[in-house]
């Protein structure tokens, strides 16, 4: 996993829930979502993470709890998108 790739998709956070912050001040690990994540995203932040993967990458996340697992933290979400592009090379 490529650091351009966090930093990428840090970015495609903070621009697809409309958050005010720097991107490269959210840590690789930390949690993304409910009260007592940095960020405080919640379901509706969930879709808009979703679907701006799949308009920049081409990976659809069906809604499941393995979708959950993915998009819990930045690291995670690099894991299973470097996996999914570089099974499509």
């Amino acid at each position: 996993m490529t650091t351009d790739l966090r930093l990428a998709l840090k970015t495609l956070i903070v621009e697809a829930c409309d958050k005010d912050c720097d991107p490269a001040s959210i840590t690789d690990d930390e949690i993304l979502f409910g009260p007592e994540a940095p960020l405080q995203l919640d379901s509706l932040d969930a879709l808009q993470v979703s679907m701006a993967i799949k308009k920049t990458y081409g990976l659809r996340l069906p809604d499941s709890k393995e979708t959950r697992r993915i998009l819990s933290s930045v690291a995670s979400m690099a894991e299973h998108l470097d996996a999914w592009l570089a099974s499509r090379a």
